[in-house]
Order: C-alpha cells, then structure tokens, then sequence
C-alpha cells in the first residue's frame, strides 16, 4: 500500500469563519461612559509605536491545530477571544476617582503575592492609580467589620512575590452577594480583582451579575488560581509549575527509603481533587515512579491487573517500588459513614478522606495476609501543604506579572466579567461564565497518559 503523501509547497486555503467570544463591556449597559486616553502614550519606559496597542480585531484562536485535508477545517467556525493587551482607550480615569479592590479567596498557591505584588505595581506605574486596597481575609472581607480593607502601594508590596501564602490572608467560603456588593459601592471601589480557583469564579459570576443588574460603573475580572491545573480553556494555571517542581522532593524522599527497605515501597500524596495533572507531570519528571494513580483513571487493588498484583511483580524485580497518588483517586473505594457522605467544607466542597493513609494500611493488609514471613515497608509521605505554601519559582513569577498585567489592561478598557489567561502560548480575555464552566482533566486516551504508563509501566487498571 502507498504511504499517504504530505502536502509540498503552497497550500491555498480560504480564511476561515471566526466565531468571536462576545465579551461584556461596561457600555453594554452604561452607553455614556467618558474614554480617556491611556496613559501609556506617555510612559517614557514603554514609547508606544505602530502595533504596540491591541485592536478590537486582534483575537486569540482557542485551537490551532487543524487537518487541512478536511473540509471541516475551514468551514466550521473557528473559536476565538480578544487578544489581552494595552487598548488606546481607557474607560476610567486614571486619578483620583478610580479606586480597585484586590481580593484572594480559598486555598494557598504558589504564586499568589506576586500576583498582588503586580497588581499594585501595575496599576500604580502603568496607569497612575493611587487607590490600591487589599481585601483581607477572602470573601467575607468585602463586608467584615473587623477587617478594613488595606491600601496597597509598590512600596509596601515589593518583597512580596519573595514570600509563599498571602499577606493578604484568605479563608474559604464568607460568600453573601448582597453584603459584598453593597460594600464595594459603600467603599467606592471601580475595579475588583477577584483572585480564586472555582468556587470563587462562581462568586465572581454572580458578583459581576448584580453590578450589572444594578448598573454600576465597576469592573469585574477574575485571575484563576488552582495549583491542581484544573482549570479549563487557559494553557495552565499558575502555582502549577511551582508545585510539580516541589513534588520531586517527596518523590525523590520516597523513592530512598523505599530503595533502602526490603520489599520498600515509597507511597506519595499530591493535590488534585478532580485532576490528575501534578501527579501526572510529577511522575514524567522524576522518572522513579512506578505507578501513578489519578481521579480520571479508576484503579482497583485485588485480582488480575490490579495494583497489588503489579507491586507484587514490581517487587520481585526490583525489591522497592514508588507509589504516587493524587488526592482525589480512589475516594469511591474509601469506606465512608453516612456522616463522611454528607461532609461539605466551607466553600461546599466533597471533604476528602485522606486516599494515602488508606492505600497504606490496604497495601500492608495484603502484605501480612498474603506474605506473612516477608519484610514488607510502607513510608507515606504526604508534601501537600509544603508544596502550596513555597513562594512561586522564576518561571510562576514571570507568569504572574502576565496574569496581572493582563487583568489591568482588559478592565481599564472597560471590559467585565473576563478571566484573563494564555491560550496556546497568547493571552486573551475570556467571559468568566465559560471559565467557571469549564473543567481541564487529564485525558487518559491521549499521548501523555500513555507516556507515563510507558514510563511506569503500570496496567490500564480497567477491567475487562
């Protein structure tokens, strides 16, 4: 049979049709709103010249990868957003009228000072502004009367990105719509800048939702924080980086005391409630894992292909093996009361059983009952708070200047109701509804999952 040949030289190929994201505008429902020029036209470190501001018919595709032989390929819309950027325009006045509030909410991340730290370096040297507040506290900052909100200015926040957690502070759930949005208008607050993983992109929703109901002049962007990577439509969240970096020192702990055992087996926890991704790319870094176990591909311990019976042969070869778990895999297997069935956290979330401490005491089961006179060690070694709590690396740091860099750009321009994010490597605003929606899992039918499992050399644990 003849091999398919590749297309050679030019190929013409119709522009195609663009579906555009419509993204909210402060005009969509406050048509009068005054423009102003940006103060970047006269910002001596920048001296803006021809393409430097982003254009209204400057777009992000969401997929780029496409098979021109197809005749789909060019007459199916094609997905897109506006291209973060700078826009020569501005729809606030960059004085004294214009005050932002920064707010974090839920769990730590690698990354979330800078963030801030940019935030207020940005909107204090790019566009001038002078009131710069901190919400403490999450959420239920907005209203406590216990906790002001705190002005911000370079100088407080300039070591920040130096430092892991928020000097912010945060807390889980606080989530009173009301409340919040009567005390950004008691405040005066134009811009809010909402830093948070999902449950806290819903809050934003609903908070940009009743600014607009209630027609106020205020912007509402969301920066996605997650360290699990689980957020959908952007290239990656950021802390990510961070944390998969941080995992190879549990990893590389486990993988000497299992090494130094007999019959060791070194047992690691990393985060990913509904996602596999830190656990997955930990693994393809460290190369001493030999089995990776993630939400999205269900495992199953006895019988034939199941974990025990592959630890059993991995033993025999190599007299230890590495374990590494994602938090959220293998809860259905975790005998649970009815009171453990119903337990929600704060932000209303499933509470997790601990899957390590589990898998342990099961793999030690079926050591002493299967192998009763044989050495047999389990070291469990769960990093999670160590890693969420690092300062971000060089690689998270620059990205998070991005991220806020973004974030400002797009609310001076009057837009609302965005998420900010890169997109196969260029940044674009997109509708925070679509953000709070959307879910990134691993897929474990595609080439990367099949690289780990090459790597492991772990079954597909599906029976059959």
């Amino acid at each position: 049979m003849a091999a398919e040949s590749e297309p050679e030289g030019t190929i013409n190929i119709n522009r195609p049709c663009i579906n555009l994201e419509k993204l909210p505008h402060l005009t969509d429902y406050l048509p009068t709103l005054k423009t102003y020029t940006n103060p970047l036209q006269h910002n001596p470190f920048f001296l803006p010249s021809d393409g430097f501001y982003v254009t209204p018919t400057d777009i992000v595709l969401r997929h780029i990868v496409y098979d021109i032989s197809s005749s789909s390929s060019s007459s199916s819309p094609h997905l897109a957003y506006l291209r973060a950027g700078p826009r020569k325009q501005i729809f606030f006045d960059p004085t004294d009228s214009t005050r932002a509030a920064i707010v974090n909410c839920g769990g730590l991340c690698p990354g979330l000072n800078t963030v801030i730290r940019e935030l207020v370096v940005g909107l204090w040297d790019l566009y001038g502004l002078r009131h710069i507040y901190g919400i403490q506290a999450g959420y239920r900052g907005f209203y406590s009367t216990d906790m002001a909100p705190l002005q911000l200015n370079p100088k407080m926040v300039h070591g920040w990105h130096k430092t892991g957690g928020t000097l912010l502070q945060t807390s889980r759930g606080g989530f009173h719509l009301q409340n919040i949005v009567d005390a950004i208008q008691r405040y005066g607050f134009n811009q809010v800048y909402i830093i948070g993983g999902d449950g806290s992109m819903h809050g934003a929703v609903k908070i940009f939702d009743e600014i607009r109901r209630r027609k106020l002049n205020i912007g509402v962007v969301g920066i996605p924080k997650t360290v699990d990577n689980d957020v959908g439509i952007i290239d990656r969240s950021f802390g990510f980086q961070t944390a998969v970096e941080m995992a190879q020192e549990a990893i590389n702990a486990a993988h000497v005391e299992a090494e130094s055992a007999v019959n060791g087996i070194g047992l690691v926890k990393l985060m990913g409630r509904s996602t596999g991704h830190i656990a997955l790319h930990a693994t393809l870094s460290s190369r001493d894992v030999d089995c990776c176990l993630i939400p999205e591909n269900k495992f199953y311990l006895e019988g034939k292909g199941g974990l025990f019976e592959f630890l059993k042969h991995r033993l025999k070869e190599n007299g230890h093996a590495v374990v590494v778990v994602a938090e959220g895999a293998g809860q259905d297997m975790i005998p649970r009361t009815d009171a453990q069935k119903e337990e929600k956290d704060e932000s209303g979330n499933p509470v997790f059983l601990d899957v390590g401490s589990w898998l342990k005491s099961e793999l030690k089961k079926w050591w002493d009952r299967d192998h009763p006179n044989e050495l047999f060690t389990v070291k469990y070694i769960d990093p999670t708070y160590m890693i969420r709590a690092v300062p971000a690396n060089a690689t998270d740091n620059a990205y998070c200047t991005l991220l806020a860099h973004s974030a400002i750009h797009g609310i001076m321009a009057g837009y609302t109701g965005f998420v900010c994010g890169p997109i196969n490597g260029n940044y674009a605003y997109i509708p925070l509804e679509e953000v709070a929606q959307a879910k990134n899992e691993v897929n474990t039918r595609d080439h990367k999952w099949a690289w780990v499992r090459s790597v492991t050399n772990q079954p597909d644990f599906e029976k059959t």
